[in-house]
């Protein structure tokens, strides 16, 4: 069951990136937001996300400290990022509409799932909600296809995930690695999950959600793709250099072109699944390949035997495999020493 039928199929992560973009330019945040889209859609990618949401739905107001963060701070910089509400994410969805990209959007309270729902056909769940199944069966309910992200979970967690959405819906599921990690390591990556998520997820499509900082060739999203991700997503920004989470370990639109540069290339070398000669390779076969050939001179009525054959090329006679129909045999001819035998000469 696939949820998209482009692969791979890249999702550009802008998440709260235009905050700054908007700093930067001067513009305001729906501009930014729509900037950033346009230049997503200008280099190729397939979709855009963000993510909605209201702080004090999603944060403990009785948070007194946490990894050395006071409550006021954790509290500041979730609100920082939560000013756009339904209208401004039907703008933006209205705009992809409009240029042709899809949007997408992770919800992170009820409040957001709903009016959400209202333009946004498929729905992604972040990796905090991973076990958060009232609220996983809550959108799952809406039956639209889920992408659930994985970051810092166990398998049992995954499949726990994926019971509680099948429990209430017969909806699509993709399901993506990713590391919790800004940035991630290249050592800790850890690619070959998503062989592992592959194999015990057999019937629902495969993703990777890539937070490592960009290499210059795109050889981790590349690697990610090659080892089965067909949905490939990443944070998006116009410039790495700002300040911010995300941007230093987001993918630019050069970026995007080398990543797709890549799948051209990889498509076009990976060719055929089945093992079978080409057409093109049939003349340099027949000139690299053996026939049976004669060691010695032998007369006509001797009787073929092993120590009188060798194997030398080219390939347009009779083929070393069939040497058993070969020994036995006699001659009808004398045939001189280096001569590429043929079932006419024998009988």
């Amino acid at each position: 069951m696939n949820i998209f039928h482009k692969k791979p199929f890249l999702i550009a992560d802008i998440g709260v990136n235009y905050y700054e973009i908007a700093e930067k330019e001067e513009i305001s945040l729906i501009e930014a937001a729509k900037l950033m889209i346009l230049e997503a859609k200008k280099c190729g990618v397939d979709a855009v996300k963000f993510q909605s949401y209201k702080t004090e739905n999603i944060l403990s107001r009785k948070t007194q400290d946490f990894n050395g963060d006071s409550y006021d701070e954790l509290f500041d910089l979730f609100k920082k990022y939560d000013q756009f509400s339904q209208e401004e994410f039907r703008q933006l969805s209205s705009y992809c509409d409009e240029i042709g990209i899809m949007f997408l959007s992770t919800p992170l309270d009820v409040e957001s799932a709903d009016y959400l729902d209202e333009f946004m056909d498929i729905y992604p769940l972040a990796s905090s909600d991973l076990t958060n199944i009232p609220f996983i069966k809550y959108v799952a309910g809406k039956n639209k296809p889920i992408l659930l992200l994985t970051g810092g979970a166990t398998l049992n967690e995954v499949k726990n995930a994926v019971r509680a959405i099948e429990e209430v819906s017969t909806v699509d599921i993709a399901i993506l690695h990713t590391i919790l990690s800004f940035p991630t390591e290249y050592r800790d990556a850890n690619l070959l999950m998503i062989k592992d998520l592959a194999r015990n997820f057999p019937e629902y499509e495969i993703g990777y959600s890539d937070h490592t900082v960009p290499d210059s060739n795109m050889f981790v999203l590349t690697s990610a793709y090659n080892y089965g991700a067909d949905i490939i997503e990443k944070h998006f920004t116009l410039d790495k250099s700002l300040s911010g989470d995300d941007h230093c370990h987001s993918m630019d639109p050069e970026d995007v072109m080398v990543f797709k540069t890549n799948i051209r290339f990889l498509s076009q070398i990976s060719g055929m699944r089945n093992k079978q000669p080409l057409i093109y390779e049939s003349s340099t076969t027949r000139s690299e390949r053996r026939s049976i050939v004669l060691a010695r001179d032998i007369k006509k009525g001797d009787v073929i035997t092993q120590d009188v054959l060798t194997f030398k090329k080219p390939g347009i006679g009779i083929s070393p495999n069939r040497i058993d129909e070969v020994i036995g045999k006699t001659a009808l001819v004398d045939i001189e020493e280096d001569t590429i035998i043929d079932f006419d000469m024998l009988e």
